[in-house]
């Protein structure tokens, strides 16, 4: 079993009555648009669970697996929103916090959806650091760190601060989300089949105890950087801005450009409860020994089996959420 994996099963409840509690959540029941208060004349998409992603490689096996007849065009989004009848839509909200703040207040305030009893799935790539992840695997969130809101220093020019970072305040920094329904996400996922590829292989070969892994999911945090960090100190920072934001509850494992955004405006229009944040890597966040830094940004080995498996276990939780069953993977509602 892989080291992160073990840690986070720990985390996870151990009675049966907890295991049957926490798999209640969801079976939201299938629905088409609904009458409501939307423009005169139109019916507003009922929602049941909207998935986000960031750019065309996470949309796509959204758009050719599922069946989603639906577009929506939302003011001020990044792109429209292609939904099925049945609750299920997927919002391509843009790279980075600006892109993803405006688009999540754009759909979350618009009158063209039913939003109350919607949960919200982020289903996207991004990087981790060796000894917490590896290449495909996918990772549910427990906190969402902001790796940018602070001081950042030359370490060389500040000895006495650790990592050269001075946090500062702010309610955006990170955000906890709920235990409940993380805990739902990895059990009813956690045995979803992953793929890989060898180009994966190959590069976690390079690290030292990264052979024998392979994808898996797990339970652990996210850290969100409009910049794309790369390197050891840069890897270990954000480990250290997770332990400052968490209380050293956190465990950095992902590393992506939106979440604390996507999470701050659910938060405004109270649906942080709903939310989950779903990553899986593309990418190791620093070189392996003799690799330069340059050749480790100019390559992703993992992006095919991240963007499929980003789809394979968000789909499986989608579906959980809107009460289908699992070999109503492509059928579209």
């Amino acid at each position: 079993m892989p080291r992160i994996a073990r840690r986070a099963r720990r985390l996870l409840p151990k009675t049966a009555a907890s295991l049957a509690a926490v798999l209640a959540i969801g079976a939201l029941p299938q629905s088409s648009a609904v009458a409501g208060d939307g423009p005169p004349g139109r019916e507003q998409v009922e929602v049941g669970v909207l998935v986000i992603t960031m750019f065309d490689g996470e949309t796509a096996p959204w758009l050719e697996n599922e069946s989603l007849p639906l577009t929506v065009d939302i003011p001020g989004a990044y792109r429209p929103l292609r939904c099925d009848t049945g609750g299920l839509c997927v919002a391509q909200i843009g790279m980075g916090k600006s892109n993803a703040g405006i688009s999540m207040e754009a759909i979350l305030g618009s009158p063209e959806l039913e939003l109350s009893d919607a949960y919200f799935l982020t289903a996207g790539i991004g990087g981790t650091p060796p000894e917490n992840g590896t290449l495909g695997f996918a990772a549910w969130a427990r906190w969402i760190v902001d790796y940018d809101l602070g001081h950042h220093l030359p370490p060389e020019d500040v000895p006495g601060v650790p990592h050269g970072y001075l946090p500062i305040d702010n309610d955006t920094s990170v955000y906890r989300l709920d235990e409940e329904l993380v805990t739902t996400a990895y059990e009813v996922t956690k045995d979803v089949e992953l793929t890989d590829n060898r180009e994966s292989v190959d590069n976690r070969a390079q690290y030292p105890g990264e052979a024998d892994d392979k994808p898996y999911v797990t339970v652990c945090d996210t850290v969100t950087g409009d910049n794309w960090f790369a390197g050891r100190e840069a890897s270990e920072r954000a480990q250290y801005i997770t332990d400052l934001r968490t209380g050293n509850r956190g465990e950095y494992c992902t590393t992506q450009m939106g979440d604390n955004a996507t999470a701050a405006a659910l938060d405004r229009h109270g649906h942080l409860d709903r939310y989950l944040s779903l990553r899986t890597a593309s990418d190791f966040d620093q070189p392996y020994p003799g690799q330069s830094l340059e050749d480790l940004l100019a390559h992703f080995p993992g992006y095919g089996p991240s963007v499929e498996n980003a789809y394979r276990v968000g789909s499986a939780m989608a579906r959980h959420l809107l009460g289908r069953p699992a070999a109503d993977a492509g059928s579209g509602g």
